[in-house]
């Protein structure tokens, strides 16, 4: 592939505190043409600035850092409705439950373990630029362990009041990690009409993308954790 091949590549900002990291993520990140990194950061607030200066498609987010940490800097990037659009993909050497769950709350499109392969990130970054969102079965199950800790308190399924029958299973089918195409083999329905009924989730139940659908599907006891 050739820079003439490409008419958009996917703007991607950096935001690590070590200097090695952010250097061997750009190449890594750029070896298909189709992704760009325009910027890097250290530390999140200066990221949180950069993102603004930059508007990129996709932010590359570690978690600990100094002066400002990852998950508060995507608090701050996906409640700025001047931003809006621009997806934070969590990459991390972490993968306590905590940091999951609390980075998927804060509004991550995706969390990665820095040991990805060049091939999986790449193709995370283009996921979540089109909208999509990732979680990977191993952070799935992190999410999962997450909510089974919060086991004592009563599920609230208030915000499934307004949802059909059938809605209810595509979000219990979706809160199970299922794609479209899987949901609609699994309801017998064509994977348009599965898309359209996840869509119509998404704008109901008011979440940002699937992520935190499958969050929701877990908080409100749709789906329960395995024990």
């Amino acid at each position: 592939m050739t820079d003439s091949d490409i008419s958009d590549p996917i703007r991607i900002v950096v935001v690590d505190d070590q200097e090695l990291v952010r250097a061997g993520l750009r190449p890594l990140a750029e070896r298909s043409g189709d992704i760009v990194v325009v910027g890097e950061a250290a530390d999140g607030r200066s990221g949180l600035s950069r993102v603004r200066e930059l508007r990129p498609d996709v932010v590359l987010m570690d978690i600990r850092m100094p002066v400002m940490d990852g998950l508060e800097a995507t608090r701050q990037i996906v409640a700025d409705a001047a931003l809006d659009g621009i997806r934070v993909l969590i990459l991390t050497t972490f993968d306590e439950d905590d940091h999951v769950y609390d980075a998927i709350r804060a509004g991550a499109s995706g969390y990665l373990l820095k040991d990805v392969s060049p091939d999986d990130l790449r193709t995370a970054i283009r996921t979540v630029a089109a909208g999509d969102s990732l979680l990977s079965p191993t952070v799935t199950a992190s999410v999962m362990r997450a909510v089974a800790s919060g086991a004592g308190r009563l599920p609230d399924q208030t915000p499934l009041a307004g949802l059909s029958e059938r809605e209810r299973e595509v979000l219990t089918l979706v809160g199970r990690g299922l794609t479209n195409d899987e949901i609609a083999t699994e309801l017998f329905l064509s994977p348009a009409t599965s898309r359209t009924y996840v869509s119509r989730l998404l704008g109901k139940l008011d979440r940002r993308d699937r992520v935190a659908l499958v969050v929701l599907a877990y908080e409100t006891g749709l789906v329960e954790p395995e024990r």
